[in-house]
């Protein structure tokens, strides 16, 4: 009787989850993803079959590792490597403007993570490669632009001290932006891969190998991951990593995009899957510009379940969620705007709502600002909420963000403004911020949503929860981050909620009911 095959839905993490890296242990796989100036740093995730993950924790989850107090926004920490190799988890990253490429470990990947071991050569984009013989590689990127390449140096494991020079290794196929590289040994040879050309329409994934980990590395004439050439629902492939199920399957995981038309996404670069082929000269194949990468995937078997097995993952998976905010914690996927001043959020003090103290930075600040959010994962959906901000002075505010980040979000809030509470709708594009409405009220619980589709986003609220009025929208693409002004943009959209006392520190707790996403 012939086997139906196992069906799954690209991507397997949705919305802002860029730069994936992969390791198994046993039959034990285990993600993470860049986080820039979120915190806490490097979601991390766990599964047994490829397709259903669940997010166990963060990496970089206290201030002793992470500090991103003073970060712009795109900067932080960039491309995260986990391995595992004899009993111990390793991840390794960059911080940029901040102390540079370091690794932490655990036994256990769920934490607690070690304090940074820092160590000393590289650009961004550092992977450990642990070899037959006992040697620790350090693999990196270096230079910009065309004279983007890698170098890789031995390290001691225990203390992160240089064994070797720092020696250039790999230099691509002659494009700009060779990064993200990963060292493996495949059967006995050496395999060096990288993404190049800039995590745009012209990225790709690229490949060599050679008989030591210093090479010389062939080239692969062709990329082995890129959508370039091609008009396709999903861009940008590349920055890859792969493992190896224990069927001896192999997999890639990469960043991709799913574009509005052909120039722009709100949800930012998010995480795909593929099966890997050998060729029958010895290189992995994942994608050339053959539309094998899809939003529906179709494969013979995942680690985990038999051939034929049910597709238990067939079609979008809900992302519908209403938090209630009981309990003593925040779901994980909750992430932070930098580091969270110290009593500046709180399940406690309201038990079943979420108390924000609003900073003296707003949303236009590089500072800790006091803003909790998710990251939008479907570019059709709305985020709703209750806010009670009781004992509001002049100039305080508090509400519900769409935020990519210092020169584009959009919020609706309520403040106060000679001795009256308003509500009031304002937009910030390309670095230019407008009052688009305000409202008078005579209350301190007003309701608020934002909705978005693929053309905009629109901003409401209610006095009542069931009778909503729209005060403003505005272009999605004016969140994308391909339309940034200055600085690259390298996040998508999370959506949040927000309190700031804009120049001094809020007296009272802005409150919030739930959070809802529909």
């Amino acid at each position: 009787m012939l086997k139906s095959p196992v069906t799954y839905t690209n991507p397997i993490l949705p919305g802002f989850y860029p730069d994936p890296s992969i390791t198994r242990a046993g039959d034990d796989f285990y993600l993470v993803n860049s986080s820039f100036e979120y915190f806490p740093g490097v979601p991390i995730f766990h599964s047994r079959d490829l397709i259903h993950w669940e997010q166990i924790g963060h990496v970089l989850d206290r201030a002793s590792q992470l500090d991103l107090r003073d970060r712009l926004s795109s900067d932080g920490i960039y491309a995260p490597t986990i391995r595992y190799h004899d009993g111990v988890f390793y991840m390794i990253t960059t911080d940029v403007r901040g102390i540079g490429n370091f690794y932490v470990t655990a036994t256990d990947p769920a934490g607690p993570w070690s304090d940074p071991i820092r160590i000393p050569y590289g650009g961004i984009d550092p992977s450990l490669f642990f070899d037959d013989d006992g040697k620790v590689y350090v693999t990196a990127q270096q230079g910009a632009d065309y004279d983007s390449h890698a170098i890789q140096y031995e390290i001691d494991i225990a203390t992160g001290q240089a064994l070797s020079e720092p020696a250039v290794i790999w230099r691509g196929d002659g494009g700009p932006w060779t990064e993200g590289p990963h060292l493996y040994k495949i059967r006995g040879m050496y395999y060096i891969m990288t993404a190049s050309g800039g995590t745009a329409k012209e990225h790709r994934e690229i490949i060599g190998r050679g008989p030591t980990p210093y090479g010389p590395f062939e080239l692969y004439p062709e990329p082995i991951l890129t959508h370039r050439s091609m008009e396709h629902p999903i861009q940008y492939l590349g920055h890859a990593d792969l493992i190896e199920a224990p069927n001896g399957d192999w997999w890639a995981v990469f960043l991709g995009v799913r574009l509005v038309g052909s120039d722009y996404s709100v949800l930012g670069r998010e995480t795909f899957l593929a099966p890997v082929a050998w060729s029958e000269d010895g290189w992995p194949m994942i994608d050339n510009n053959e539309g094998l990468v899809q939003l529906q995937m179709s494969v013979p078997r995942v680690p985990g379940s038999p051939v034929g097995s049910p597709a238990e993952h067939a079609g979008e998976p809900s992302l519908a969620e209403k938090e209630e905010f009981e309990g003593g914690t925040l779901s994980l996927a909750w992430t932070f705007l930098r580091n969270p001043a110290e009593d500046s959020w709180s399940l406690s003090e309201r038990p079943g709502w979420l108390a924000l103290r609003g900073q003296a930075a707003g949303l236009n600040d590089v500072a800790p600002v006091a803003f909790v959010g998710r990251r939008q994962q479907r570019t059709t959906a709305e985020w709703s909420t209750l806010l009670q901000f009781k004992g509001i002075r002049d100039g305080e505010e508090a509400g519900l963000c769409a935020r990519r980040d210092e020169a584009a979000h959009h919020e609706v809030f309520l403040t106060r403004e000679d001795g009256q509470n308003k509500v009031v709708a304002r937009l910030t594009v390309r670095g230019e911020t407008r009052i688009a409405v305000i409202v008078p009220v005579y209350t301190d619980h007003v309701y608020f949503k934002i909705r978005s589709d693929e053309e905009r986003y629109t901003l409401c609220y209610s006095l009542d929860g069931r009778h909503w009025t729209e005060l403003a929208s505005e272009t999605a693409r004016s969140l994308s981050p391909e339309d940034y002004v200055r600085k690259m943009c390298f996040t998508g959209v999370v959506v949040g909620l927000y309190a700031s006392g804009n120049g001094t520190a809020c007296e009272a707790s802005a409150c919030f009911d739930w959070f809802e996403i529909l």
